[in-house]
């Protein structure tokens, strides 16, 4: 296809696609699925290789949230059957955290729920970030804790953070039929105070919630935009108990589709799956593993994960190798930028990148960054052979509902079991 020749030829110059080009991934059809994989799996092997960074959440503060973000299962009015807690304490956070780190994770991702941190609470993150980095020498820390204040960011920086996660999700357009409680303007506030605050920034998105093709477009290249080192791609899990427990949207084709259109536009930038990949991508997981270079390990803030052995077997079954403590994530040409992760000794990630909640349970959560281009320079515009808009697929054979797959988390951070890392 001529398409993806031209796709190929534009990531590994770190060349943006137009819109046309980027839609014409996702109207691709299951014929050419194999074809678009291999497509933006050579962008991503050019710039990452084989490695594949693992991220572990530990959710400090659960549920009882007052913001009413529709996909979320700690949202205001949730009546999702999730761990409720407040905060943990800081030995307690970073007991949790030891047990990703156990399992290969070289960052670790602190959530909490809420609209955003007090002052009191930047304190309590903090000392738990200090906890864990002075027991767990050379580990990534990232936070993400909703919406920041003036001067906060520049706290959690002093404090050891290396990153903060806060997703955009959706598009522009339409983020106010997500959430009313807070403005698409205030996430993205969110992630230019994190960027000036030396903060590495990770932003993605969340497919499944309805949205067309043109939405899940103009979030992409809005993330391009903001140039965040890190780009978590969630797929809806829709939880019982919320407003959007009945949008079963994906296949495992589509959510394939997403990633590689993400890859192309956002060519040399840290592509993690998030939340929902082992109820959306299910048994085609380890094909999404050429698209992406991250994955979180176990499980997410309020839903079960696959088992943390599964997903490590699962990365050698398919000829990928776990990134090392040791690695640099981010291609040199990023990570010498001075604000990217992985950029300097001591201060900063010092390694590779990505980071965030990214798993889409948490409304805070969300986007943060600002300036440049995950790319580099936008390419000049090219003719396409794309649609000019491709709907979202109606519901058909093996696009049911999963609910089965749906597992609340009942373990790990706030209750008394192992967590599975």
């Amino acid at each position: 296809m001529n398409l993806l020749n031209t796709l190929v030829d534009k990531g590994l110059r770190r060349e943006s696609p137009t819109r046309e080009e980027a839609l014409a991934v996702l109207a691709t059809s299951d014929d050419d699925l194999l074809d678009v994989v291999a497509a933006a799996g050579k962008v991503r092997r050019h710039w990452f290789g084989r490695r594949v960074k693992l991220n572990y959440l530990v959710n400090l503060k659960s549920g009882l949230c007052p913001e009413d973000c529709s996909y979320c299962s700690q949202r205001l009015g949730s009546k999702a059957d999730i761990l409720k807690y407040t905060w943990l304490k800081p030995d307690q956070a970073s007991e949790a955290a030891a047990a990703g780190l156990a399992g290969g994770a070289k960052r670790v991702c602190l959530v909490a729920s809420g609209r955003g941190p007090t002052d009191r609470d930047v304190d309590r993150v903090s000392d738990t970030i200090k906890a864990i980095k002075e027991q767990n020498e050379g580990v990534e820390v990232c936070a993400c804790l909703g919406l920041l204040s003036d001067g906060q960011a520049e706290r959690l920086r002093e404090a050891g953070a290396d990153a903060y996660n806060h997703n955009l999700n959706t598009s522009e357009a339409t983020y106010g039929g997500i959430t009313t409680t807070h403005t698409y303007a205030d996430r993205v506030d969110t992630v230019h105070k994190a960027h000036a605050a030396g903060l590495s920034a990770c932003s993605g998105l969340i497919a499944g919630m309805g949205e067309s093709d043109e939405d899940l477009v103009d979030v992409v290249f809005s993330l391009r935009e903001l140039d965040p080192d890190s780009v978590p791609v969630n797929f809806l899990i829709p939880f019982e108990g919320t407003p959007l427990a009945k949008e079963w949207n994906l296949t495992p084709q589509r959510c394939l589709r997403i990633l590689a259109m993400v890859r192309f536009v956002c060519p040399d930038v840290e592509v993690r799956i998030a939340g929902g990949r082992e109820v959306h991508l299910r048994t085609m997981q380890p094909l999404a593993l050429h698209l992406a270079n991250s994955i979180f390990l176990g499980d997410y803030l309020t839903s079960e994960g696959q088992a943390g052995k599964a997903d490590l077997e699962m990365i050698a079954d398919a000829g990928f190798e776990v990134e090392g403590a040791d690695q640099v994530t981010l291609p040199e040409h990023r990570s010498a930028a001075g604000g990217a992760c992985g950029s300097h000794d001591g201060a900063g990630c010092g390694s590779h990148e990505g980071s965030g909640c990214g798993s889409h349970e948490e409304p805070g959560c969300g986007s943060h960054q600002g300036g440049g281009v995950c790319g580099s320079a936008e390419a000049p515009a090219a003719e396409a052979p794309a649609p000019e808009s491709a709907p979202v697929p109606e519901p058909a054979a093996g696009n049911e509902p999963r609910t089965d797959l749906v597992a609340v988390r009942r373990r790990g951070a706030g209750t008394d079991l192992a967590p599975n890392a």
